[in-house]
């Protein structure tokens, strides 16, 4: 079964929606597909598309196809993870670990002992 990444057109007549999709290059456009990947929205300034690009690969190393204007999407999509700054889960990440570093703060637990010392 050859195996195509290519888009899935969606949206109104003049408001093109596309979704990212892996489908047997055998079904039609609009038809059938394997697994939804992406979208992108060519009207929309700027970054217009959303990939999981883990997926892609995995498609791809099993010898998926993409067509033009996605493999351009997936480059773009790509050269913009590299160049974006860290995600806001890092940062809580990092507050977890200070926080740990620091245990002068008071913790919730640590006043319930001084209220339950200072009652007897």
């Amino acid at each position: 079964m050859p195996v195509s990444i290519r888009l899935r057109r969606e949206g109104a007549k003049n408001r093109p929606y596309y979704k990212v999709v892996v489908a047997d290059s055998r079904s039609p456009r609009d038809g059938k597909f394997i697994e939804l990947i992406g979208t992108y929205d060519p009207k929309k300034p700027d970054h217009n598309s959303t990939l999981k690009l883990d997926r892609i690969d995995h498609w791809i190393a099993r010898g998926a196809q993409p067509s033009d204007t996605v493999r351009s999407l997936i480059k773009k999509n790509r050269k913009q993870a590299a160049s974006a700054p860290p995600q806001a889960g890092d940062q809580v990440e990092t507050d977890e670990a200070e926080a740990e570093a620091n245990p002068t703060e008071s913790s919730p637990s640590g006043e319930s002992e001084a209220a339950s010392s200072s009652a007897q």
